[in-house]
């Protein structure tokens, strides 16, 4: 496609300075161009006009491509025509042409290079000079050197710009995905708890009515806090919601009470930490308790019997986690959440597995700066 932006005002006047500079060597070289050829003639007045001529669309070949092609092209042709002698007359028609190239769809610009090739070969064809291929080859290079680089260069652009329009399009896919993978470990983690609480709560409402209510208890908590995450996480692509809505950033200072939360569920969590426990980088902190989030959720959901460890080793230079739970041998096929936990590990440099031989086992470690 061609390009379209109108030019600005330093384009502007960059283009009209560059006119007037051709303009000016034209001129002042005319008086001293050598009448080297048989039948050519020393610049007059009319000589003067279309240098002139040929040299003033310059200006305006940002705006106008094709008229600026058209009056230099017949500028320059009139000019050879008219038997003056070789000289700079040249310099604006490259300008002009290499604009062309620059400005149109190649097949257009091609052809209208072929149009000012032919315009300049007229001359050629009225008697007053020979017809002798070094002339058409000379005429020929004028024209197709710029076009040639004009094309190239809008080639070039229009690549760089498909390139950047790319990237914008992938960084938002992958915003996107963040945003989704979010979203299905903060509310399959809530749902699975709500879940079981659920049927908790089924079982025992006719035959221990204040343990129904306990798990009644535990689905609003949980559904609370699934909605308060939920809300903190949108907050991103609504920064001017209500900030007093929103919940705390998620990291491992909040898998304690993450813990709580599955075991209030029924499954029985056993917790511990290895080194010195520190704050992480933010990026960090998030993907290690989204980690142990997710990790939890399946447990909730697929274990086959209800209890999990999760151990947390703070390293010099790292941090790794590991959550195994019972598994009963069967076929294990990863789904959005692993995928998901897999993905974040992998935007921080960091090693992902997943082992299910004796147990089914997560482990990650995340790099991280020593304190």
């Amino acid at each position: 496609m061609p390009v379209t932006t109108r030019p600005g005002r330093r384009s502007t006047i960059t283009s009209g300075a560059l006119a007037a500079t051709l303009m000016a060597i034209c001129l002042c070289s005319a008086p001293f161009l050598p009448v080297w050829l048989e039948g050519q003639q020393k610049v007059d007045l009319l000589g003067y006009v279309l240098l002139a001529s040929a040299c003033a669309p310059v200006a305006v070949r940002g705006r106008f491509p094709l008229a600026a092609l058209a009056v230099t092209t017949a500028a320059v042709s009139i000019y050879l025509i008219q038997r003056y002698p070789y000289g700079p007359v040249f310099l604006p028609l490259t300008v002009v042409v290499y604009a062309i190239g620059r400005r149109q769809p190649t097949v257009r610009a091609v052809a209208l290079g072929v149009v000012a090739f032919a315009a300049l070969t007229v001359n050629m064809f009225t008697g007053k000079f020979p017809v002798d291929l070094s002339g058409m080859i000379f005429a020929a290079a004028w024209i197709a050197v710029p076009l040639t680089i004009g094309i190239a260069r809008r080639l070039v652009t229009e690549s760089q710009a498909r390139e950047r329009a790319e990237t914008e399009l992938r960084k938002l896919d992958d915003e996107r995905l963040r945003l989704a993978t979010e979203v299905h470990d903060i509310v399959g983690h809530g749902l699975a708890a709500i879940q079981m609480q659920a049927d908790i709560a089924l079982h025992l409402a006719d035959t221990k009515p204040e343990q129904a209510r306990t798990a009644l208890r535990a689905i609003s908590s949980a559904s609370a806090s699934a909605l308060a995450e939920l809300r903190a996480t949108l907050s991103a692509i609504a920064p001017r919601e209500d900030s007093g809505l929103h919940a705390p950033t998620p990291g491992l200072a909040r898998v304690e009470e993450t813990c709580q939360r599955v075991r209030e569920a029924g499954v029985d969590v056993a917790l511990s930490f290895a080194g010195r426990r520190r704050s992480l980088p933010p990026d960090t902190d998030v993907v290690a308790y989204r980690l142990v989030q997710e990790s939890l959720t399946n447990v909730v959901k697929h274990a086959a019997e209800p209890r999990a460890g999760v151990r947390i080793d703070y390293r010099p230079e790292s941090v790794a986690l590991t959550i195994s739970s019972p598994h009963d041998g069967s076929p294990v096929v990863e789904g959005f959440g692993i995928r998901g936990m897999r993905r974040r590990v992998e935007r921080l440099d960091g090693e992902f597995e997943v082992t299910h031989a004796d147990a089914f086992t997560v482990r990650a470690v995340l790099p991280t700066p020593a304190p």
